[in-house]
C-alpha cells in the first residue's frame, strides 16, 4: 500500500499484490521466477563453455569442456521440464467452487527484471531539456513504483487496470524519453513464458508487447477462476478468453518483430485459438447449465453444439503440433487439447444417439420439421438410406443409434487412454471421473439398446455437421486504451517538449515595458509564442526573437499556459520589468500557433480577440499568410485590433469559441486549460 499526500486529502491505493504472500499462484509464480534465473545461470556457463571450445586446440581442454558442456545441457533440459510443469499446474488457477467441470488452460505470466529509470531519465532531462533531472525524482519513482507493481497484479479487474494504466503510460514516456538517433540506455530483460530464455532489449516496443501479453494473461486466470457452476460465471469466462483472444490478437497484428518464442506471430495464434475454444467451451456449459431437455430437436441441437467445441479443439490440437509450436508448447495443453477433442464427439455422438433410441416420429410430430432439422446434422448417411427413412422406421434408427454409440464409447476410450499418457493431466482427478462417468454413460445407453442376437449391426456411425447458435469470436477490451496522466506534466506540453523536437537552452532576458508596451504579440496556447516582434522594443534588444517560446516568467513555469493566463502574469509588470525565459526550436519547425494576445498600447489595458472556426473553415484559412505590419504602422494597428486563428496542439482540447462570437475582454473569467490527460 503506498500513500500519495495530496493536499486536504489523504489517499491510499493499492499497487498490485504483495509479491510475498503465501497463494498458490503467487508460489507458483515465485517458482518460475527462481527457474528462469537458473535457467540464464545455466545458459551463461554454456556460452562460455562453446566459446573456449572454439578457442582451443588442446584435446585434453577440449575433452573437459565437453563433459562440461553436456553436464550444462542435461541441466538446462531439466529446467525446462520444471517450467513446463509450472505451465501445467492448471489446478492453481482453478475455481475453488470447481468439482464437477473439466480444467481450463491459463496463461501465467510473463517475468521481468526491474529496471531503473532515474540514471537515464535524469541525463535526458539535463541533456535534451535543459532542466535539473533531480527536480523530477518523485515522477520517475511514481513511473518506477508503477511498473514494479505490473509484475504482481491482482487476478481481477484491479489489476486488469493497473496493467492497462502502464500500458497506455509507455507511449507518453516513449515520447518523452525515447528517439531514435539516440540510445537510452535502459534495457528491459523479460523471459520467455514457455522456454524461460531471456530477452533483453533498449528498444520500448519489447515492454509494449510483454505487457499486452500479461494483460491477455490475466484474462485467462481471470476466465479461469469464474464459478462456472453458476450463469454469472460462465458470462464472465466467455467474455474473460474472448478478450484475451482479442489482446492476443492485437499483439500479432501490432508486433510481427519480437524476437521470442512466446510472442512470435505462430505462437500467438495458437494461443488466440486456444482462448476462443475455451470460450466456446463455456459457452456450450451455459447452455447445459439449465439441464437438456429431453425433447429430439433439443438433442439433435446439442450433439451441433458439442462437435462445434470438439471441432474447435481439434484445430488447436493441430497447430500445437506444428513446427515450431510444438517444440515449445506444454505437453499437457497439447494431451488437454486432445482430450477435450474426443470428450465432446463422444458426447455429440452420444446425444444423437439418445435422440434416435429414445424418441419416435408420432402423430402430433412436425414430420417436416424434424426430417429438416436431421439432414442438417448430417453431412451424408450411408448407401440407401434418407433422413425420412431414419424417422419412419424404428429398426433404421435402432442401428444408427447403436452406432452412434459405439462412436461415442471409442472416443471416450481414446480419451482416457491420452490422459493416461500425460503424468501431468493423470494429477486431476475431476478430469479423470467425468470421463470414466461419460464413458459408463455410453456404455449403459449401448448395453440397454443392444440384441445379443444381433451379428450384423456393424454400421458405421456417420460424422455430426458442428453448428452453434453462439459463436465465440475475439474482443478487444476497451481498457487497451485509456487516458492516463503524464507522469512528465511538469516538461511541457507533449506535443512540443518531446524527444523528437530539439530544443535550445532556456535564455534568461529583461523585459521592461516602455510607455505601457512590450512590443511583440503571443499565440498559442500552450506554450505561448513570441511573433510580431517590433525589433526596436526592449524585449528584442535584450535578445527575445520572433518565435521564441516562453517557459518562465520570473520564478513561474508558464510551459503549460494558455494566452491569457501568460498575459495574467504580464499585465502587472512594472516600469522596473521582470525576467522571462524563453527557448527556441533548433530545427526550425516552429508551428505557428493560430491563437493570438496583443499587449496594447493603452496603460493597463490588454485585449485579446480569440478567433475558432469549423473544418471547413480551416481549411479555407489554413492557407493565408499574415502579411507582418511594418515598422512604422505598428503601434495604430496593434492599437486597433489583433487576430487570430487557433491550431490546438491537442486533439483533446475541445474549447474553442465560434468565430462570429467575441471574447471577453482580459481580465475577464475565461480560462483555457488543458487538460493533463492523454
Amino acid at each position: 500500500i503506498k500513500q500519495l499526500y495530496v493536499p486536504g486529502l489523504l489517499q491510499i491505493h493499492r499497487l498490485g499484490c504483495n509479491p510475498f504472500a503465501q497463494t498458490g499462484r503467487s508460489k507458483l509464480q515465485n517458482q518460475r521466477a527462481g527457474v528462469n534465473q537458473q535457467i540464464i545461470k545455466q545458459m551463461r556457463m554454456r556460452a562460455g563453455a562453446e566459446n573456449l571450445l572454439k578457442a582451443t586446440n588442446n584435446n585434453k581442454v577440449r575433452e573437459m569442456v565437453g563433459l562440461e558442456l553436456s553436464y550444462v545441457n542435461s541441466n538446462l533440459q531439466l529446467l525446462m521440464e520444471e517450467l513446463e510443469a509450472l505451465n501445467s499446474s492448471v489446478d492453481v488457477y482453478q475455481s475453488p467452487q470447481e468439482m464437477s467441470n473439466i480444467p481450463l488452460i491459463p496463461l501465467g505470466l510473463k517475468e521481468t527484471k526491474e529496471v531503473d529509470f532515474s540514471v537515464a531519465f535524469k541525463d535526458f532531462i539535463l541533456e535534451h531539456y535543459s532542466e535539473d533531472g533531480n527536480d523530477y525524482e518523485d515522477e520517475i519513482a511514481d513511473l518506477m513504483d508503477l511498473r514494479q507493481a505490473c509484475r504482481t497484479p491482482a487476478r481481477s479487474e484491479a489489476g486488469m487496470e493497473l496493467l492497462a494504466k502502464y500500458y497506455n503510460t509507455l507511449p507518453l514516456m516513449e515520447s518523452r524519453f525515447f528517439t531514435p538517433n539516440r540510445q537510452s540506455g535502459l534495457f528491459f530483460t523479460w523471459y520467455d513464458s514457455f522456454t524461460g530464455v531471456p530477452l533483453c532489449q533498449q528498444n520500448i516496443s519489447l515492454e509494449k508487447a510483454s505487457v499486452l501479453f500479461n494483460m491477455a494473461a490475466l484474462f485467462t486466470q481471470i476466465g479461469t477462476r469464474s464459478n462456472r457452476q453458476t450463469l454469472t460465471g460462465l458470462d464472465q469466462a466467455v467474455t474473460s478468453f474472448q478478450k484475451a483472444a482479442g489482446v492476443l490478437n492485437h499483439l500479432r497484428d501490432t508486433f510481427t518483430h519480437i524476437p521470442s518464442y512466446d510472442l512470435s506471430p505462430a505462437m500467438l495464434a495458437m494461443l488466440s485459438s486456444m482462448m476462443l475454444a475455451q470460450a466456446q467451451e463455456c459457452l456450450f456449459e451455459r447452455s447445459v447449465l439449465p439441464g437438456i431437455r429431453n425433447h429430439f430437436l433439443s438433442l439433435l441441437r446439442m450433439a451441433q453444439e458439442a462437435a462445434k467445441v470438439s471441432d474447435i479443439y481439434d484445430q488447436v490440437h493441430q497447430s500445437m503440433v506444428q513446427t515450431p509450436i510444438k517444440d515449445n508448447v506444454p505437453l499437457f495443453w497439447s494431451s488437454m487439447c486432445q482430450v477435450k477433442t474426443n470428450h465432446y464427439r463422444s458426447l455429440a455422438h452420444y446425444f444423437l444417439a439418445t435422440a434416435l433410441l429414445d424418441h419416435q416420429l408420432g402423430p402430433n410430430d412436425d414430420e417436416d420439421q424434424q426430417e429438416k432439422t436431421l439432414s442438417q446434422v448430417y453431412d451424408s448417411l450411408p448407401e440407401g438410406r434418407s433422413p425420412l427413412d431414419l424417422l419412419k422406421k424404428r429398426e433404421e434408427r435402432r442401428l444408427i443409434g447403436k452406432a452412434h454409440l459405439r462412436r461415442a464409447v471409442m472416443s471416450h476410450e481414446e480419451a482416457l487412454r491420452v490422459h493416461g499418457l500425460c503424468r501431468h493431466l493423470k494429477k486431476l482427478d475431476v478430469l479423470e471421473e467425468i470421463l470414466q462417468a461419460s464413458l459408463e454413460r455410453s456404455k449403459d445407453k449401448f448395453s440397454a439398446n443392444d440384441n445379443k442376437d444381433e451379428f450384423t449391426d456393424y454400421m458405421e456411425a456417420p460424422d455430426i455437421i458442428s453448428k452453434t447458435e453462439h459463436s465465440a469470436h475475439p474482443e478487444l477490451p476497451s481498457n487497451t486504451k485509456v487516458k492516463v496522466k503524464d507522469f512528465f506534466q511538469r516538461l511541457g506540453p507533449l506535443s512540443f517538449f518531446n524527444a523528437k523536437q530539439r530544443w535550445t537552452a532556456p535564455r534568461s532576458l529583461r523585459l521592461v515595458p516602455k510607455d505601457g508596451e512590450l512590443g511583440f504579440t503571443l499565440k498559442g496556447e500552450p506554450p505561448v509564442q513570441v511573433v510580431s516582434l517590433n525589433p526596436s522594443c526592449a524585449a528584442a534588444v535584450n535578445g527575445l526573437k520572433e518565435g521564441d517560446y516562453i517557459v518562465a516568467v520570473g520564478d513561474i513555469d508558464c510551459k503549460g499556459m494558455s494566452v491569457s493566463q501568460v498575459i495574467g502574469l504580464l499585465k502587472d509588470v512594472g516600469e522596473e520589468g521582470v525576467d522571462l525565459r524563453v527557448v527556441s526550436l533548433m530545427d526550425g519547425n516552429a508551428s505557428m500557433h493560430t491563437k493570438s494576445a496583443t499587449y496594447c498600447g493603452l496603460p493597463k489595458t490588454y485585449s485579446m480577440i480569440c478567433l475558432a472556426y469549423d473544418q471547413e473553415d480551416k481549411s479555407a484559412k489554413g492557407g493565408k499568410v499574415t502579411k507582418k505590419p511594418s515598422f512604422l504602422s505598428w503601434g495604430l494597428k496593434n492599437r486597433l485590433k489583433s487576430a487570430s486563428t487557433l491550431s490546438l496542439p491537442s486533439a483533446e482540447y475541445s474549447s474553442t469559441l465560434p468565430w462570429n462570437k467575441t471574447c471577453t475582454t482580459f481580465p475577464g473569467s475565461s480560462s483555457f486549460n488543458d487538460s493533463s490527460l492523454y
